[in-house]
């Protein structure tokens, strides 16, 4: 497998995503995925919001679907809950930002949708990915991997489940999520500095299943757990989460 980063210019508010990648993207093949990452899209869907406007905490709570009540905050980080993810500060980002905070994108599937059926027009390609994605924390584990926030074009999931290990044992509840592996490796060559390649496109990856059409309403269900079902539910519902999914 093979991810190779694609450096764009600086992408501006209001911008086309097809036309962005008319310009930077010059070729597909058969079998590729094409990552994204979530703030272009929101660039160009104009989700901005001027500092100089609100706090940042109060953006925060305005955003985010639940925030985790903290007393002290010495990172001006805010543990919190959004589309059923767990994310630092509702996804607000104020890197590579020129005195705005960056929300995440409106309707993220429709997106991945349109671009990977203009990408597929384009290109005249039959089995093509299209993931949109951002960089995540990990509990306990310092530093960023990779999320994808929308996608389409394949399965998103590997099961292992009735699959025999080494030993002949069947495995469970093995499964791989192969969106926010995919996600990972394209948060890892683009970067999170100035390196400006906000796309990456992923070549020959392992047990991908392309389908043509959009993820079906139990593909997206089946992605996310609720916290009741989480192997993390004691420190989830444990906690003082305020807001409307609390």
């Amino acid at each position: 497998m093979q991810t190779k980063a694609i450096k764009t210019h600086k992408v501006s508010v209001g911008e086309s995503i097809e036309e962005i990648l008319d310009q930077h993207l010059t070729s597909l093949e058969s079998g590729d995925v094409i990552a994204i990452t979530s703030k272009i899209i929101s660039l160009c869907q104009g989700r901005v919001v001027q500092k100089s406007s609100i706090s940042k905490q109060d953006l925060i709570k305005q955003e985010a679907d639940s925030v985790l009540y903290t007393e002290s905050n010495p990172y001006d980080l805010y543990l919190t809950i959004k589309d059923n993810i767990l994310i630092p500060s509702a996804g607000i980002d104020e890197s590579n930002s020129n005195g705005v905070y960056i929300l995440y994108p409106q309707n993220i599937q429709t997106v991945a949708y349109t671009v990977w059926q203009y990408l597929r027009a384009k290109f005249s390609i039959e089995n093509l990915g299209v993931i949109i994605i951002d960089s995540h924390t990990t509990p306990m584990r310092r530093g960023v991997t990779g999320i994808t926030l929308g996608w389409c074009g394949f399965e998103p999931l590997y099961s292992y489940v009735n699959k025999p290990d080494i030993y002949g044992n069947l495995m469970r509840v093995t499964q791989i999520n192969i969106l926010d592996a995919l996600a990972t490796t394209a948060v890892f060559v683009m970067g999170e500095g100035s390196e400006q390649t906000p796309m990456a496109v992923i070549n020959n990856a392992p047990k991908i299943s392309f389908v043509a059409r959009p993820p079906s309403v139990q593909e997206e269900r089946n992605v996310a757990i609720s916290i009741a079902e989480d192997l993390y539910a004691p420190l989830l519902m444990g906690a003082k989460w305020l807001g409307k999914t609390a």
